[in-house]
């Protein structure tokens, strides 16, 4: 039997997605004369862009982690109920959940993207990516699995395997993945293993654009990738993959095929809108671009539908520039504080101007003391770079114990270059040691 939540007099704005976009809606409708009901499918908001320190040991995944009712405790016109929308009917104006109906006045939809894997999605096992918390922690079992596996290998065909270590996709997420990896290897295990040298590790980067980090200036691309050469890491541009098969990597520059065997393949190109944007497109006719997102209107509407908007990573807003605004988190909470005022003034009788994106920049982390930031006029690499990266998401975490958390773990990881969060977790750890190391390889020699 569904129930249906009692309706109330007061406007009913329902939000879908507790990502940066929906959560940062339901904040600025705080004091709103209005009830907001923010569905997700997990009860905490995670901080996405430090995902990549989880998943290589640096922190845990409480330290970027808020239960949403704890965020929204002080919202009392604000309810928080945890459930995976199944659909939605805009005739009705009702949410269906599994268990109840909820009828929205308003409606927000930001449910983020999911990976692409550009129609292979059975490199998906062999090659995961990194958007959820489990993905962190499969992810670090991966990598310190491979060096716990490597450190029981006689054979140096396989032992290179397992030492070599390949992430798809040059944009912030793979950089970082790749800065991140060589670190660990060749100085935080430096010391730690008896039977491999851990410098002899090599972490390759392919990028199918002619540089890294496009959404930043070429200079800074340039700096990136000789921060991450002089790391250890290998960087591959013009390159694309054409196949993950058998702990091969195979990919084409040019004319020319080349072939990578690792046991370690992590996915860091391409984005898929999250289902609800089939569902938005099914029930209201929407257009989706190539990535599956939701193509809204300038003031991120669904057209056809004033009172439905899509934000965040599920949205393609492309009424300011010639492409679609970036999926990072500053874009996602404009947008959720621009639908929260669009509301309340549409509540009052008044209109309001299209949304725009102020740009303040864009950055991102290569290692310790090194990183890059474009801030358009300002742009800076090197210690001062990462001084202000760490700043910055510093300033974005959401509660004040997180912010406590990683200070001082980021202070105690510089001192120490230790990361104290390098477990190896899930009842699979032992067996995958094993299995790792003497499951059949490709013995291909490493072209990079």
């Amino acid at each position: 039997m569904v129930a249906s939540l009692d309706n109330h007099q007061r406007h009913q704005v329902v939000i879908i997605g507790g990502g940066f976009g929906g959560l940062y809606t339901a904040k600025a409708l705080a004091k709103a004369n209005v009830d907001v009901t923010l569905i997700d499918k997990r009860n905490f908001h995670l901080f996405q862009p430090l995902l990549y320190q989880v998943a290589t040991g640096t922190l845990s995944p409480g330290d970027i982690s808020s239960p949403l009712r704890s965020i929204l405790s002080k919202s009392k016109n604000t309810k928080v109920l945890l459930g995976e929308v199944s659909d939605i009917d805009p005739k009705t104006q009702e949410v269906i959940l599994n268990d109840r109906i909820v009828r929205y006045d308003t409606l927000i939809v930001a449910t983020g993207a999911n990976h692409s894997y550009f129609g292979n999605d059975a490199w998906k096992e062999v090659a995961p990516g990194l958007k959820t918390v489990e993905d962190a922690i499969e992810i670090r079992r991966r990598i310190f699995s491979a060096f716990e596996a490597a450190e029981k290998e006689t054979d140096p065909v396989k032992r290179r395997a397992l030492l070599t270590f390949v992430i798809v996709g040059g944009g912030p997420t793979g950089v970082e993945l790749a800065g991140a990896i060589a670190e660990l290897a060749y100085k935080t295990l430096k010391e730690d293993f008896r039977d491999i040298d851990t410098s002899e590790t090599k972490v390759v980067l392919l990028q199918g654009a002619d540089r890294i980090l496009p959404s930043l200036a070429p200079q800074l691309s340039k700096a990136a990738a000789e921060s991450l050469e002089k790391l250890g890491a290998s960087v591959q541009t013009k390159t694309r993959v054409t196949n993950i098969e058998n702990n091969v990597v195979t990919y084409k520059q040019g004319d020319e095929f080349h072939e990578i065997t690792s046991k370690t393949i992590l996915w860091a190109a391409g984005i898929q809108a999250s289902p609800m944007a089939k569902i938005l497109a099914l029930r209201t006719g929407v257009e989706c671009d190539r990535a599956g997102r939701v193509i809204v209107e300038p003031n991120l509407s669904i057209k056809g539908y004033e009172n439905i908007f899509a934000v965040g990573d599920l949205a393609n807003f492309s009424h300011q520039k010639d492409q679609p605004l970036p999926g990072v988190a500053p874009v996602a909470i404009q947008e959720g504080e621009y639908v929260a005022k669009l509301i309340q003034k549409r509540l009052r009788g008044k209109t309001m101007q299209a949304f725009k994106y102020n740009d303040y920049g864009a950055l991102a982390m290569i290692g310790q003391n090194a990183a890059v930031v474009d801030l358009g006029s300002i742009k800076l690499q090197g210690f001062f770079a990462w001084i202000f990266w760490l700043l910055i998401h510093i300033y974005f975490l959401i509660e004040f114990d997180n912010k406590l958390l990683v200070m001082i773990q980021w202070a105690w990881n510089y001192l120490t270059r230790k990361r104290g969060s390098r477990l190896i977790t899930g009842q699979e750890s032992l067996a995958l040691a094993k299995v790792i190391t003497h499951q059949p390889t490709i013995d291909k020699p490493v072209n990079v």
